[in-house]
């Protein structure tokens, strides 16, 4: 089973959230390739039976334009048949707007026909041991739909 995670991060945040959830799904058997969206086609997950994307949401949700370019990739394209789950970072000091990118993912990944196979796990700023078991748990759900 092959996984894409792809990921912004501005602080590493994101970029730990990654490393977190490829290690888990690899020990899960997932063939995993991980990347930075800014060295990333979203054509890329074509190729793969799981698509993550790992975002952070700059304050009041606006998307940095390397996110907005992704996004607007991602939903050019047609991935029925696919799994998805976002994941990422935010700040709890913007209230309403806190981890809006990750939801303006979620629903590009459903609009291109993808299956949504876990919820989003949205943390706030860097993973502590909270944020790690609810990414495991996340990748323990994911390996379970897959791999039967």
């Amino acid at each position: 089973m092959k996984a894409r995670i792809v990921y912004a991060s501005m602080t590493g945040n994101d970029e730990d959230m990654a490393d977190i959830l490829e290690e888990d799904l690899q020990d899960y058997g997932f063939d995993v390739e991980t990347s930075d969206v800014g060295f990333t086609d979203a054509n890329d997950y074509l190729d793969s039976d799981l698509c993550i994307f790992i975002t952070y949401t700059y304050g009041e949700g606006v998307m940095t334009d390397e996110l907005a370019d992704f996004y607007g990739e991602l939903k050019d394209l047609d991935l029925t048949g696919k799994h998805f789950a976002v994941m990422g970072s935010g700040d709890k000091t913007y209230g309403e707007h806190f981890c809006e990118n990750v939801f303006d993912y979620e629903k590009a990944f459903k609009d291109c026909g993808a299956t949504e196979i876990a919820k989003p796990v949205t943390i706030e700023n860097a993973p502590d041991d909270d944020a790690v078991a609810a990414i495991d748990q996340a990748a323990k759900e994911m390996a379970d739909k897959l791999n039967g």
